[in-house]
């Protein structure tokens, strides 16, 4: 990678455009009417930006409001460009840098948690040792027969791929993840 120096004064400074990437999570809070999510991650896929985590629920049904929970990945300068044309969709009523908020009141992070659906299958001593792994990582049992568990555990996401890298050697077979749902600390609403 190439530094783009620019100078300030006496000085030289890296430009923005090679400041390290780090993973955001950004909260839209939208009208809750067809097309709105289609256009959100339009804005995305249309300039090339990705999105690794997506969620999305009606919050205010009275208001008819919903809350869309994404996680990305960019430089300061590309997040700050998602979130001014983020803005500019029409149905969007407010975008939040939960990540930057975070920072501004003195946490690493905002509380971030994540449901997970594991279909194990097995028998024997393989079965025992699946449910000593999941009431280890506080994991529930939400439907089971004499072939297989599903097992349900919400966490931080590097709870969940810790969890499915140990599960995975005794009969692992399908996975779904709900994507992030995140909210910052303190008595402020977004």
């Amino acid at each position: 990678m190439t530094a783009h120096l620019q100078p300030t004064g006496s000085a030289y400074f890296i430009s923005p455009e090679t400041a390290a990437a780090e993973s955001h999570t950004l909260s839209v809070l939208v009208d809750n009417e067809p097309g709105v999510l289609a256009r959100v991650i339009g804005l995305f896929s249309g300039r090339g930006y990705n999105i690794e985590s997506l969620t999305v629920s009606e919050t205010e049904h009275q208001a008819h409001l919903s809350r869309i929970t994404i996680v990305t990945r960019g430089t300061p300068q590309v997040l700050e460009q998602i979130k001014a044309q983020l803005e500019r969709i029409v149905p969007v009523h407010r975008v939040v840098d939960l990540t930057v908020r975070a920072r501004e009141l003195g946490q690493e992070r905002p509380i971030e948690r994540e449901v997970a659906l594991l279909k194990v299958v097995g028998s024997g001593e393989t079965r025992a040792e699946t449910l000593r792994l999941a009431d280890a990582f506080h994991a529930k049992v939400v439907d089971a027969t004499v072939e297989h568990f599903i097992l349900e555990i919400t966490g931080k996401s590097s709870k969940i791929d810790q969890f499915i890298a140990i599960i995975k050697p005794l009969g692992l077979i399908e996975v779904c993840r709900t994507g992030i749902a995140a909210m910052n600390r303190g008595s402020q609403g977004m």
